[in-house]
């Protein structure tokens, strides 16, 4: 039997163990990816943490939602992908999908696309969960325009900086609001930056666009995030979060006739429903990608599957400055 490395979590809140375990084969549809590098996000420790229920993920598991790695084997009906091709995706670890914290993972075909060439296997591991939540809010929801002005709650962060770049890409123009930390790199991806710390939404809804409001507003952040983007949108604007969760007034936005839309990426992969399009989306990502207009921002400490752990500790304690990503292969 051909057996691999994985990092298998038994508990909740532990560190991950590494075993060797069986390599799965693939079935019809899918492939299987040897695994070259796996992206880490909030989302990951928050599930390593038992503590995102709408993302459960039934132990023993193998977590990584974000891959990148080289298709070694194509299974039955599978047509688009064959072995040696660079591929990428946003492919388990959540749902009982096996994850890419192992040396190979099966995969739906169908939620894969091919790496962008230029890109190395960490940055494109880098981009998946975050190219699609950005997407899905700017693109789908909103449909974003050339002239739009557009704010991004939490811009310099992992799912922002994507938007703010997507948005750039359309011709809109991107309001970030982040710490002042980050402003000169929300400027070299072409957002204006706004410091929360000294400026209040009030003032920067004067400021930009002389009270009116934004016609779109990103939220990343929820919470107040998603208070602060119903209140900067203009009338008939359109506010989105991806993480829309808790109670929120509606009345700001009732009064102007503006919309909001949820984002919940995770559909396709916990239901099955909507896997092809993850994969045209990832398309667009290397579309944008190869023309120079989407980057992804890593931190550059590196991270291998033996400390793992201490890339979810990074992210837990707040000390990630960019996109963690683990060494797999």
């Amino acid at each position: 039997m051909a057996t691999m490395k994985a990092l298998v979590l038994e508990t909740y809140e532990a560190p991950f163990r590494l075993a060797e375990i069986a390599r799965p084969s693939p079935s019809n549809g899918e492939v299987l990816v040897r695994v070259v590098a796996s992206g880490v996000n909030p989302l990951d420790t928050k599930i390593r943490a038992g503590k995102a229920d709408h993302a459960r993920h039934p132990l023993p598991a193998i977590l990584g939602i974000d891959m990148a790695g080289i298709v070694e084997e194509a299974g039955p009906g599978v047509t688009g992908f064959s072995r040696g091709d660079e591929v990428y995706g946003m492919t388990g670890g959540v749902g009982g999908v096996p994850g890419s914290l192992a040396e190979f993972q099966v995969a739906d075909a169908r939620l894969l696309a091919p790496k962008p060439p230029h890109m190395t296997m960490r940055e494109a591991a880098a981009l998946p969960l975050a190219f699609i939540t950005a997407w899905e809010g700017l693109f789908d929801r909103i449909g974003v325009k050339s002239g739009q002005k557009v704010l991004v709650l939490g811009g310099g962060g992992g799912v922002g900086h994507v938007a703010v770049q997507i948005a750039k890409a359309f011709g809109a123009d991107v309001y970030a609001v982040d710490g002042a930390g980050k402003a000169d790199y929300l400027r070299s991806i072409g957002a204006t930056p706004i410091d929360y710390a000294a400026e209040t939404p009030d003032d920067y809804i004067a400021r930009y666009t002389d009270g009116k409001g934004f016609d779109a507003a990103y939220d990343t952040l929820g919470g107040t995030g998603l208070d602060t983007a119903f209140k900067a949108v203009a009338r008939f604007g359109h506010a989105v979060s991806a993480l829309g969760w808790g109670s929120h007034a509606l009345a700001p936005l009732s009064f102007k006739a503006a919309t909001y839309s949820g984002i919940f990426t995770l559909i396709p992969l916990v239901t099955g429903e909507g896997r092809d399009h993850h994969g045209d989306i990832l398309r667009e990502a290397t579309r944008l990608a190869q023309a120079g207009k989407l980057v992804p921002r890593l931190d550059p400490r590196t991270f291998t599957m033996d400390t793992a752990t201490d890339a979810h500790r990074l992210i837990e304690d707040g000390g990630a400055s960019g996109k963690l990503v683990i060494d797999i292969g």
